[in-house]
């Protein structure tokens, strides 16, 4: 039978529309504020918060710093609960109330809205999690940016799931995202390479493989410069020739760095990672990196050191920094602050997401104060999601690897994985691309598994507290890559939800009998309330907006990903209990199917959020 939510009262922040369970909310909230006169719903419901292992719902009554006891309170606020159907029982423990939702009423409510956006959204496109908390603004996230003329190596990979991940939240709460790779594509170690391709470089091997070349004569070259000091005076004068627009000496350069592009596009997109703008540091003009030079020069933080140009940050405790060097070149600090005033001129940002590692702090630091300094209005919206190191980061052999090499063996382990169950493996129609997704997925997975940041305290940062730059705080994690533990399907690894997400896919398959299922409201939901295991994971499914609205927050992915793990468990939990195979009643096998299809659909939502595609068949 159908289920009507009651008119409640509107609060600023929550959409049942999007969320179900924020109209549960404004209903305690409505309860408690009513009982205790001054309170406001709105004020409740910041309170109601999720409730522990076996409750749904809880607030914390001295948070509102009511006068009276808390005993008291909470025993003004039980005499008057009435059960209905929304909520079922309120209970005193201590300071805190505890709520449980009409079971029945939540399950119906949660599923049909699983249902509805992800089946028949405005939009065409699956619905479910997403909002519109975003809608109207613009964010520019720059991530990955690895040097072009070297291969992806393991160090950007940090960035390039934690930035994929952003893109695809910010999306998903409504803003305009520009994705931007912000490529090494400048500096004298293109000098470097310059000269070395002279002597070491082949337009074939060039052409077979640009990425793979231009390392070995990178390599080759440094080892040349170790004992031949002449070397790098003509690398530097060679990039010189660079900055003044000499056309011989950037037309190679410009062949390589297209062909390395190129090949990075390929590698961008097995990791299910796209970009609206390759850009990179040779693309950033002059004129806004002289503007800041000369309006830093005014403000009297400009020095001279030998034909240098050095910017003063003590004041702020960021130390003293190179602008530009004494042959007049610019370096990679004057690029970035050149490069934020492009962007903004150029899209006009609500905000713009640096994701670089934790080493790279002071640096965005003191760029950023740079640009609050030259009193632009939008530095204040610039933000740097930074993140630790990936310890022991290599092959099974224990060599240092490029990104290449760790995808090729995770995907090689998990097909021997697959294999062992011959049956299975005849079934998948493309072995090879399905173990390289598991194995993408185990990689993944134990990078975002692991929290970029262990707290939110401004006594956890290394650089000061008085520095303007922070906004909020981090103690950046650091986290051990373990082959073992990431790729195998047993425990929290990726693995296991893509095995998760197949076992639910493969339902539909093995029961086309209940299929199609009718419209949610001739489902007999109801029956559902019969199992707590049921219960739980329509319950689960009903928090995932806020999940991601948290993940907004927080700028972690590790919260998705324990959201989808808790959903991955509370599934193969239910297995025993929840069947459907076997079950005599049509009625409680189609409710049975229809919540299993609507867990499928959540948590392969999660897995996207993460940039992993989840699979129907492994």
């Amino acid at each position: 039978m159908p289920f009507k939510l009651p008119t409640l009262p509107e609060v600023p922040g929550a959409d049942s529309s999007r969320a179900v369970l924020d109209a549960f909310k404004i209903s305690i909230a409505k309860r408690v504020a009513d009982a205790l006169p001054p309170l406001t719903v709105e004020q409740v419901y910041q309170g109601v918060d999720y409730g522990k292992k076996g409750v749904d719902f809880t607030i914390a009554l001295p948070r509102f710093r009511l006068p009276g006891k808390v005993d008291v309170l909470a025993k003004t606020v039980i005499d008057q609960f009435q059960a209905d159907d929304i909520v079922e029982s309120v209970t005193h423990d201590k300071a805190f109330l505890h709520f449980m939702l009409k079971t029945p009423s939540l399950i119906r409510a949660v599923l049909t809205q699983v249902h509805e956006l992800t089946n028949d959204p405005p939009s065409g496109s699956p619905e479910y999690g997403t909002n519109t908390s975003g809608a109207g603004k613009k964010v520019v996230i720059e991530y990955s940016s690895p040097n072009i003329a070297k291969s992806f190596h393991v160090g950007h990979l940090r960035s390039t799931i934690i930035g994929a991940f952003l893109a695809n939240l910010y999306k998903a709460c409504g803003w305009e995202v520009v994705s931007m790779n912000y490529l090494g594509d400048w500096g004298t170690q293109f000098g470097l390479i310059a000269v070395g391709f002279e002597k070491y470089g082949s337009e074939e091997e060039l052409q077979k493989d640009a990425i793979k070349h231009l390392f070995d004569v990178y390599v080759n070259i440094n080892k040349d410069a170790e004992s031949d000091p002449s070397v790098k005076a003509a690398a530097a004068a060679w990039f010189k020739r660079m900055e003044d627009g000499d056309e011989d000496a950037l037309k190679n350069w410009r062949i390589w760095r297209e062909l390395s592009v190129k090949k990075y596009a390929e590698e961008y997109d097995r990791l299910n990672v796209h970009f609206d703008v390759y850009t990179g540091e040779s693309r950033v003009g002059k004129k806004w990196q002289d503007y800041a030079l000369q309006r830093l020069d005014e403000m009297g933080l400009i020095s001279d050191a030998e034909g240098a140009k050095l910017v003063d940050l003590e004041k702020w405790k960021l130390g003293k920094a190179v602008l530009r060097k004494k042959d007049g070149t610019s370096i990679y600090l004057t690029r970035d602050i050149g490069g934020a005033i492009e962007r903004h001129e150029q899209h006009k940002f609500d905000k713009m997401l640096y994701v670089i590692s934790s080493q790279q702090d002071l640096h965005t630091a003191q760029f950023i104060k740079m640009l609050q300094l030259m009193e632009f209005p939008w530095a204040s919206s610039i933000e740097h999601v930074n993140y630790g190191l990936v310890l022991g980061m290599s092959t099974r052999k224990g060599t240092v690897v490029f990104l290449d090499q760790i995808i090729r063996e995770a995907a090689s382990g998990m097909h021997e994985q697959m294999k062992k169950n011959q049956e299975k493996y005849a079934a998948v129609e493309d072995p090879e691309r399905t173990s390289l997704e598991v194995g993408l997925a185990a990689i993944k997975i134990q990078d975002m598994a692991a929290k970029r940041c262990a707290c939110y305290s401004p006594h956890s940062f290394n650089l000061p507290r008085t520095s303007d730059y922070w906004t909020r705080a981090f103690r950046i994690n650091n986290y051990t890559f373990n082959w073992d533990r990431m790729t195998s399907f047993e425990g929290d690894t990726g693995p296991y939800l893509q095995y998760a997400h197949v076992r639910l896919t493969s339902l539909a398959r093995k029961n086309p009998e209940l299929l199609p299922l009718p419209p949610p409201e001739q489902i007999a939901a109801e029956t559902l309330a019969e199992q707590p295991a049921a219960r739980e994971i329509a319950f689960l499914l009903g928090t995932y907006p806020d999940v991601v609205r948290t993940a907004l927050r927080t700028h972690e992915p590790s919260g998705v990903v324990t959201f989808a793990f808790r959903l991955a468990h509370a599934i193969s939990s239910a297995w025993e209990t929840v069947v459907v195979k076997g079950e005599a009643d049509v009625e409680r096998a189609r409710a049975r199917m229809w919540l299993y299809l609507c867990a499928r659909d959540v948590l392969g939502a999660a897995m996207r959020l993460l940039s992993i595609r989840p699979l129907e068949r492994m």
